[in-house]
């Protein structure tokens, strides 16, 4: 899985258009980088701009934005209505996907000591990165604002955790606080009164610090763990809500927070008629909401994502006030590869590229599209035997063979694309430079290993492929008999692709200068061969018995 993280960086600068231009530039400079947001304010005179990629890139580009902005910043003069200590305020790095919090921590430690090193800023550490347990406080950090850098500097116990004395460069720049937390889901809970009154209730039963205690001592918490909420009366919808932030998503998900809302909402006569998402959110949000209510209604979770997130969106109502579409909403899907690869193709499109004088897609891409056909095909027969009239009791166990087809018809059809990139590098090796001895053997040792790397990719197609044929095995025994042919289908296709595959794996291996790592490759394609023959008449003696007239 690829790695990404979102770093949300607020600048103290929200009225000079030039200055927030050339910093978001230049975190643009960094490939790979995807700024989402750029959202200015004039009465706070800062700017919080949002940008994802994968954890080195957005390292870097969190480190360039900062250092236009000690280049364009004097804090000396800068005023305005939000809490501020740097010209680069805070730098936080999110994990979105791959990733976890303890990663982004180190990360974080690693850019404030570089911030420090190479450019001379003054760094506090907070919430996960904290090196202090109150500096977990983003609030402790900060304590005194600008004005106060220059004491604070001078005493040991509350001097920077990257930093020296005061000095001009902290002068101008004053001191960034760099931190790790959880992505922080903001949601707005619709309900069907006008009632600010009665929202704030609401939003009182379920913020972790709940409510003042009526004797005066103390608070009352609240139902869920990471959550800030108020109450509040929206003008443009005619409706009062329940505003929350969930800081932690891991002790309350989204879905978590909407139920526990709803039956509070319940317990006052009140109704929850749907959810405001505000931002963004990571996938696995929608994805977790998806199949907890697919398992509330006993059905499949092996579906294909898209229909996860479909159902998370109509489960919540996500678009009870306006249109909600996950691809405007989503950090991987605005972060999402070329839309226009192979497998994003129409069935029309790919046979008739395939079809074209091109050398690509080939044997090797159509062999793992002959694989994903299958694992889809032994999936399919297990979404329909979890739906069977009778069946009920069996949902489960037709979920859980759905889902890991499911993740072979992920797996297969990224091979697709990766089937031809590796015929294109090979390609790419015959264009290099051979003018001078060191250029041929750069040339040749690259050409080596675009060959290997051509003949280990028809294997993993290979592996995927085989493991399809388990499930079709399972599914004729004892699926929907039914659907007995389709997964005869399953199995013929894995075969072929198996056997497709394995012809990719040897004409590759036989261009290999040095044949010692092609041995092993053709040995594994020998035997998953053998396997998926034994297991093809195995399927298609099950679908038979079932089909004899």
């Amino acid at each position: 899985m690829k790695q990404l993280i979102e770093c949300v960086p607020n600048y103290s600068e929200g009225r000079d258009k030039s200055v927030i231009d050339a910093i978001v530039a230049a975190i643009q400079t960094v490939e790979g980088i995807r700024v989402l947001d750029v959202d200015p304010g004039e009465a706070t005179n800062r700017t919080v701009v949002t940008f994802v990629g994968e954890p080195e890139s957005v390292c870097e580009a969190a480190f360039r934005g900062a250092a236009k902005a000690k280049e364009l910043i004097d804090m000396r003069q800068h005023h305005g209505a939000h809490p501020r200590s740097g010209a680069t305020d805070v730098l936080p790095l999110i994990p979105v996907a791959g990733i976890t919090l303890e990663e982004c921590a180190a990360l974080a430690r690693s850019l404030a000591e570089r911030l420090w090193k190479e450019l001379g800023i003054p760094c506090y550490c907070y919430e996960a990165a904290a090196f202090k347990p109150e500096r977990k406080n983003l609030a402790v950090c900060r304590e005194g604002e600008y004005e106060a850098l220059p004491e604070k500097m001078a005493d040991p116990a509350r001097q920077p955790d990257f930093g020296g004395a005061w000095d001009e460069v902290a002068a101008k720049a004053g001191a960034t606080n760099v931190g790790a937390r959880n992505f922080l889901v903001a949601v707005n809970f619709n309900l069907n009164t006008t009632s600010t009154r009665r929202a704030m209730a609401v939003a009182f039963d379920v913020r972790e610090k709940g409510r003042k205690n009526p004797s005066g001592e103390g608070w009352i918490p609240g139902t869920l763990k990471g959550t800030k909420a108020i109450g509040w009366y929206i003008d443009e919808y005619g409706i009062a809500q329940v505003s929350m932030n969930i800081t932690d998503i891991d002790a309350t998900p989204l879905h978590v927070a909407f139920e526990e809302v709803s039956a509070k909402a319940a317990a006052r006569g009140l109704r929850v008629t749907g959810a405001e998402i505000v931002g963004l959110v990571p996938k696995r949000v929608l994805l977790e909401a998806g199949r907890f209510y697919l398992e509330k209604q006993q059905r499949s979770l092996g579906i294909s994502e898209a229909e996860i997130v479909k159902i998370a969106v109509k489960s919540m109502s996500l678009d009870d006030l306006k249109p909600f579409n996950p691809k405007e909403k989503v950090i991987e899907y605005l972060m999402a590869d070329d839309p226009h690869g192979l497998a994003q193709m129409t069935v029309e499109a790919f046979t008739r590229e395939t079809a074209s004088e091109s050398a690509a897609p080939g044997g090797g891409s159509v062999s793992a599209s002959m694989g994903a056909f299958a694992a889809a095909l032994a999936t399919m027969v297990a979404n329909l035997s979890s739906h069977k009239r009778g069946w009920d009791a069996r949902w489960k166990e037709f979920s859980d063979v759905a889902e890991q087809g499911q993740q072979l018809v992920d797996e297969l059809l990224l091979l697709i694309d990766e089937d031809t990139a590796a015929f294109n590098r090979i390609m790419d090796c015959f264009s290099m430079p051979k003018g001078t001895e060191e250029e041929k053997a750069a040339r040749a040792r690259a050409l080596e290993e675009a060959t290997l790397y051509a003949a280990q990719v028809p294997l993993r197609t290979m592996e995927a492929s085989l493991k399809a044929l388990p499930l079709a095995l399972q599914m004729a025994r004892e699926g929907n008999p039914a659907s007995a042919s389709d997964a005869g289908v399953a199995a013929l296709a894995a075969v072929a692709a198996v056997q497709g595959a394995r012809l990719n794996v040897r004409i590759n291996a036989a261009g290999l200068t040095d044949k010692t790592p092609a041995r092993p490759l053709l040995e594994r394609a020998d035997a998953i061969v053998a396997e998926a023959l034994a297991l093809e008449k195995q399927v298609l003696d099950e679908v038979n018995n079932h089909i004899e007239l």
